[in-house]
């Protein structure tokens, strides 16, 4: 018994010749009925105290704990997905956002496509959205519900020569083509007036229309934000850095900036883009000032730390949006490279330029107006429908 318990041949129950022994009668040669089990590998040693081999385990390596690397790589992945998946849906929001008012397609009477593109960016005096404490802090003046009007108009160009940046001052005095005023359902021949006239007359569309009568070019989309909405989104992107030359105090403004460099909220910044009193050209210096803060808020906008930013990111398209009015072929994507080629004016890719004028305070049945110097802006007007290189035929901005 001894012998077996050591891992030697059964002899009890296998004799020499190895016959089977029958457990119960001890007999050779009767089967065993219940043959016992043979142990996969031999003894288990220790457990039956045998010289066998020990018992034979699964070759399959154990599960490792992954090391820091991939869960790093794990991290990074997870995070692109997450950010793809709100990109996705911010994109899809926003363009669902989108106010689109005005009508291109269904104006008469436009010059043909030039090359390049060409965006009317129009910031309004409407107070949609403010509260009353608000339009007195901002010294907006009016109320809420009054109609808007044309406070800033800049003809934007992109193409293979960069970005151009010309503003239309408000008071520019030039021809407003045949239009039908909608609230009274008259028919009005063209005549001579102030150009944000065209706006107050006959809205978005008819603005478009004096604007390409007058300058030749076919405006491919049109943008305008209200007073709101500019303030949201410089508030929303944490205030735009602005350097001045000269310290800046206006009464009507409400602006009151010491000589070199600020970070703007969104009351200062819209003081500073509407003044003008103090401007030594008047209307020309505030587009100046309208055309350098632009550049400015898109290059902060742009930013890392904004885009990249959900708390940042958000609230400044959502700020956007809510005053925001483009045309009905206005998609994201056009209202994106409008954005980016704001910002390439800002990193020297760009040139800003006031539309060439021949005089200030000129006289008109409608008042003080301005008037522009037709040779040279018809010059400039044609490099920018033939997408040449643009000298600097008006005063840089």
């Amino acid at each position: 018994m001894s012998d077996w318990l050591d891992g030697a041949p059964d002899a009890h129950r296998y004799g020499g010749a190895g016959e089977p022994v029958h457990a119960v009668t001890g007999h050779e040669g009767q089967r065993d009925p219940y043959p016992p089990r043979p142990v996969t590998g031999g003894p288990l040693p220790g457990r039956y105290g045998g010289r066998g081999g020990p018992v034979r385990r699964s070759t399959r390596p154990a599960a490792t704990r992954p090391t820091w690397r991939r869960r790093v790589l794990r991290l990074t992945g997870l995070l692109i997905v997450v950010t793809v998946l709100i990109s996705i849906g911010t994109y899809t929001w926003a363009d669902t956002a989108l106010e689109r008012d005005v009508d291109l397609g269904e104006l008469a009477g436009r010059p043909s496509p030039g090359k390049g593109a060409n965006y009317l960016i129009v910031g309004s005096d409407s107070r949609q959205g403010l509260s009353g404490r608000q339009l007195k802090d901002l010294h907006t003046g009016g109320s809420a519900d009054a109609g808007r009007r044309t406070d800033s108009m800049i003809l934007l160009h992109t193409g293979a020569h960069g970005t151009t940046m010309v503003s239309l001052p408000r008071d520019s005095w030039v021809t407003i083509p045949p239009y039908l005023r909608p609230e009274t359902g008259k028919r009005h021949a063209a005549s001579k007036n102030k150009l944000n006239a065209a706006f107050s007359r006959g809205g978005p569309e008819l603005l478009v229309r004096t604007v390409e009568h007058n300058t030749g070019l076919r405006i491919g989309h049109y943008t305008e934000i209200g007073f709101a909405g500019f303030v949201g989104i410089v508030d929303a992107v944490g205030g735009v850095p602005m350097c001045l030359d000269k310290a800046v105090r206006d009464e009507k403004s409400g602006e009151n900036l010491s000589k070199g460099c600020h970070t703007l909220d969104g009351r200062a910044a819209l003081a500073f883009v509407r003044q003008r009193h103090q401007e030594a050209q008047g209307d020309l210096g505030r587009s100046r000032n309208q055309q350098k803060f632009l550049a400015a808020l898109s290059h902060k906008a742009a930013t890392p730390g904004t885009l990249l930013n959900p708390s940042k990111i958000f609230p400044t398209m959502n700020a956007g949006l809510g005053t925001l009015i483009v045309d009905k072929s206005m998609s994201l994507w056009n209202l994106t490279s409008l954005f980016e080629a704001m910002k390439s004016v800002s990193a020297g890719k760009g040139t800003r330029l006031h539309v060439p004028v021949s005089g200030l305070g000129f006289k008109t049945p409608k008042g003080s107006a301005l008037r522009w110097d037709m040779p040279r802006a018809k010059k400039l007007f044609a490099e920018l429908r033939n997408d040449q290189p643009v000298p600097a035929h008006g005063v840089k901005g």
